[in-house]
């Protein structure tokens, strides 16, 4: 199970902490690093935190966007200490190893671990199927980022001795690249019958988004979904032969 476990660190500041998470992991045998425009890597403070974390580092993947960094993955994992809008699944660390574990060989998990600073942005919490949230006290619940992944991950690393889980998936799971072409067909099939936002509010698309996400489909329940929107597309250039043809 751990060596599908991906941890995705947004934005990071400081080198030292990108060193203390690569330790973090290791102890939980967990080798999976992948940072999104982190600041300042590699540096000499992240080799001095990793304390015998090299390889980890060395194999860390830095990459320009979310999207890439989770483009094979099957469950997102987000990390919030915050209270968030709309309607969010959250789950326990305990929880998350729980269903992480029951999943099938062939699926990838990301973590992702915002800013220092911010933590996660409104368009990465988009890529997420759920939230994580780390109980802590109410009136300081603020964790720095490498005990937040040492938590998590140690969560996952006890998860690999209790394989049982109620939750079972059968098959593997739309990856975040196959849920993009999803979102990108969905829109060509609302502009094509002309659906607009009634509310006016401009969140259509995200809602929508948060609504599959939470569903966190396997790639048999996408393809359906994709058969039914090309079959919408069909109809509509017989209705009307004139129409441009859709990318």
């Amino acid at each position: 199970m751990t060596s599908l476990v991906r941890v995705v660190l947004i934005d990071p500041s400081h080198p030292g902490n990108i060193g203390s998470v690569a330790r973090a992991l290791k102890n939980m045998a967990l080798s999976d690093l992948v940072l999104v425009r982190p600041r300042s890597f590699p540096h000499a403070d992240a080799v001095s935190l990793a304390a015998g974390a090299d390889d980890i580092l060395g194999g860390a993947r830095v990459v320009g966007s979310v999207e890439e960094a989770i483009a094979d993955c099957g469950l997102v994992a987000g990390t919030t200490s915050r209270p968030r809008s709309f309607n969010w699944d959250f789950l326990t660390p305990r929880d998350l190893a729980q269903r992480v574990e029951a999943l099938s060989p062939q699926n990838r998990v990301a973590l992702l671990f915002g800013s220092e600073r911010y933590g996660l942005a409104n368009d990465d919490l988009q890529c997420c199927n759920v939230l994580v949230r780390i109980p802590a006290n109410p009136d300081y619940c603020s964790l720095n980022l490498a005990m937040s992944v040492q938590l998590i991950a140690y969560e996952l690393y006890l998860a690999r001795n209790q394989p049982e889980s109620h939750f079972q998936v059968e098959r593997p799971l739309a990856t975040g690249h196959e849920m993009e072409l999803l979102y990108a067909h969905l829109q060509r099939v609302l502009d094509l019958v002309a659906f607009e936002d009634r509310n006016g509010s401009g969140h259509l698309m995200t809602r929508v988004r948060r609504l599959f996400n939470r569903a966190q489909m396997d790639q048999n329940e996408l393809n359906i979904l994709r058969g039914i929107f090309s079959a919408i597309e069909a109809r509509r250039r017989i209705e009307r032969p004139g129409a441009p043809q859709p990318p």
